[in-house]
């Protein structure tokens, strides 16, 4: 881990998102100099699916050794904003450092993602940002160590990142555009920064979208908060840099990365955005049982799955299938499978006992699931979450989305079944 240095003793950090996972990480880490708090964010009271709140973040602040101000803030409501900000000031002070971590995600193509959730994504990721900033500028330009941290990506323009969940890409770029601009219009003045993960980190937004056992595929978000740490740190003429955790450290002499890792030895999932060398990433990966956030497109010399395992992955479905899951499921999926084995498969968990087979549903099916076929056999056998296989671009999902999540108890009971 990086050691504190106290060089963050004094200073007032204005954190978004601050109540839970990275936001609240890099609270701790800077309360561990004596630093104060703003922990901006929405949840003042217990969340049903979601950990923590502003206040007992606020008691983990203080506890650490820090000042916490804990702030309902909306970062879409302009009020909100500067209520918070205007109370920062008249509590701390001052600002010296804004930490723009509050994001929303959504990783739906263009026809399967509602208005309201593109709104969402712009609203807090890309305007939410700016308007923050914009408020919180005036008093950094009064601090003597000014920094801005944007938790977003470089600006990669490889489609494949574009592809699947436009909107999102779209809104989160727009926290990397705020950086690029900022960063010149502030040079000299403010230092200006993103920071992104090379892995997947474990938080609460990732347990939804993988389900718990994603986390053993996950570092621990104290990563985040070291290379944070690291970088609010300098001065403000270092600005302008688009950065990755695990350099950020490894220029400041951590070698040993595994620490980090909720499961130390397993291998990791990559983030999203980073793809200097996807084919050698993906592929180490995935002999070592991992599943890849993304796949470059499969060339004409991958080798196909020998045998008729359609059909034979479609009788064991058959096999563990009854009424208790038709009940718990309550819906209908079409499969439209291409590759080596193509055809379009049907499964039942709506009716009866429940039914499954070759050709088009009896009715109108609730869910599409597109993909090869060779993925829909690694997705039954266990090899490759629907989730995961969603988020890396190999499977597109037309309908509910949640009867994804569904089915991956249905393998679970194919996999006690010995598939």
């Amino acid at each position: 881990m990086l050691q504190n240095t106290g060089k963050l003793a004094g200073c007032t950090l204005f954190i978004t998102g601050a109540s839970r996972g990275i936001g609240k990480a890099i609270a701790l880490k800077a309360a561990q100099d004596g630093a104060n708090i703003v922990i901006a964010a929405k949840t003042a009271e217990p969340h049903p699916k979601l950990p923590g709140t502003i206040f007992t973040a606020a008691d983990e602040v203080e506890a650490a050794g820090g000042k916490a101000l804990p702030c309902v803030v909306d970062i879409r409501d302009e009020q909100q904003i500067g209520a918070a900000v205007q109370k920062a000031v008249e509590t701390f002070g001052g600002i010296d450092i804004l930490v723009n971590n509050a994001s929303a995600i959504s990783l739906t193509g263009t026809l399967e993602t509602p208005m309201k959730k593109v709104d969402l994504m712009l609203g807090i990721n890309l305007r939410g940002t700016y308007l923050t900033s914009k408020l919180v500028i005036p008093h950094l330009l009064k601090s003597r160590s000014p920094h801005i941290l944007n938790l977003s990506p470089p600006l990669n323009l490889n489609p494949v990142w574009f592809k699947n969940h436009t909107a999102y890409t779209m809104a989160k770029y727009g926290m990397s555009m705020c950086v690029l601009g900022m960063a010149e219009e502030f040079r000299g003045q403010i230092a200006v920064n993103a920071l992104w993960p090379k892995t997947a980190i474990q938080t609460a937004a990732m347990d939804m979208l993988g389900g718990e056992s994603v986390g053993k595929q996950c570092r621990k978000a104290d990563i985040i908060a070291d290379a944070a740490y690291a970088i609010l740190s300098k001065p403000k003429d270092y600005t302008g840099h688009f950065l990755v955790d695990e350099d950020v450290l490894r220029e400041h002499g951590i070698k040993d990365l595994d620490q980090y890792a909720v499961q130390p030895g397993h291998p990791l999932l990559p983030d999203f955005f980073l793809d200097e060398a996807p084919e050698s990433l993906v592929k180490q990966m995935e002999e070592h049982g991992a599943t890849p956030a993304f796949k470059p497109p499969s060339s004409s010399s991958d080798t196909p799955l020998s045998g008729g395992p359609i059909e034979s992955t479609f009788d064991i479905i058959r096999g563990v299938i009854n009424e208790d899951v038709v009940k718990s499921t309550q819906g209908i999926y079409r499969f439209d499978l291409s590759g080596e084995h193509s055809g379009v498969w049907f499964l039942d968990l709506k009716s009866g006992s429940g039914s499954a087979g070759k050709g088009e549903p009896p009715v109108k099916a609730d869910v599409v699931m597109t993909m090869d076929s060779i993925d829909f056999s690694k997705m039954f056998s266990g090899k490759l979450k629907p989730t995961m296989a969603f988020m890396s671009g190999k499977l597109r999902i037309k309908g509910d989305m949640t009867l994804a999540i569904k089915l991956e108890k249905l393998m679970g009971r194919m996999n006690k079944a010995k598939l």
